[in-house]
């Protein structure tokens, strides 16, 4: 027996319509809450720009009056004043790259990196990078190798960042291998890019990473060892600026490495085509 429309149950518009009136409202506060939040995000990220920059000023003048110190130039210091005063510029100028660390990171977030174009040889670059970081390697008892393919195309890229890559893998390569071990950077033609690309490598024999932490090591204020007792201090920034600098190359860049057996750090950066006119 078909029933009725009048059996049927009636629907309750009212209900309904307070319902749709209070998903509404929830939308608006969470739309108002996101806004907020951003707001706050963004003023958190200028205030970091802001003073990172302010505090480069005077360490930058403590460096200066420490290296005037150790160079005799106010008066000849004893061994252990000259040792203490070595000391003092050391700490500043890791603490000036921490705080570069931190403003780079924060023009990053605010979108404001900038890149200005040139081109240049990459052997040359590398060439200028491992000289820099010689000395380091050096007294840590490295071996440290170069191997550019020979005839490599012009790079046409922001030059001080591509250095700034190259310094910070070879760096890290550098503080995470024991006495004894062997660093080495190297740069290729690229086989497996679409377009003319040249592979760049920067490895070592140190102590390696997870696999499970391969993807971890880009993230910003990541730290693989988190511990207060950790023997490598740092923002956690490095890597993942370098990742920003390789992507506004159009390149990319990745990791190799099992734990205890060394770390492969590989970026491609797109070359001139030899082709070109």
């Amino acid at each position: 027996m078909k029933s009725s429309l009048a059996d049927q149950p009636k629907l309750d518009t009212r209900s309904l319509e307070e319902r749709l009136a209070h998903f509404e409202e929830q939308h608006l506060q969470l739309t108002r809450q996101i806004a907020e939040l951003r707001n706050e995000d963004a003023m958190k990220t200028q205030f970091l720009a802001n003073i990172s920059h302010d505090l480069r000023t005077p360490l930058t003048a403590i460096i200066t009056h420490a290296e005037i110190l150790r160079d005799g130039i106010l008066g000849e210091l004893n061994p252990r004043q000259r040792e203490s005063v070595i000391g003092m510029i050391n700490g500043g100028r890791q603490l000036l790259d921490m705080v570069a660390d931190i403003l780079t990171y924060a023009r990053s977030a605010a979108n404001q990196l900038t890149t200005s174009h040139t081109e240049f040889a990459i052997d040359a670059l590398i060439e200028q990078v491992t000289t820099l970081n010689g000395p380091l390697a050096a007294k840590r008892s490295l071996r440290l190798t170069v191997d550019v393919e020979a005839n490599l195309p012009p790079v046409r890229a922001d030059r001080d960042k591509i250095a700034h890559v190259i310094s910070n893998l070879l760096g890290n390569a550098i503080d995470f291998t024991a006495s004894g071990g062997r660093v080495w950077v190297r740069a290729s033609r690229s086989l497996s890019e679409s377009q003319p690309t040249i592979l760049i490598e920067v490895g070592d024999t140190g102590i390696g990473i997870a696999p499970e932490h391969h993807e971890l090591v880009f993230r910003e204020f990541a730290q693989v060892d988190a511990s207060p007792s950790r023997a490598h201090h740092g923002t956690g920034l490095g890597l993942a600026i370098a990742r920003k600098f390789v992507e506004l190359h159009d390149g990319r860049i990745w990791v190799e490495s099992t734990l205890g057996q060394g770390s492969r750090f590989y970026f491609t950066l797109p070359c001139r085509s030899e082709n070109r006119e």
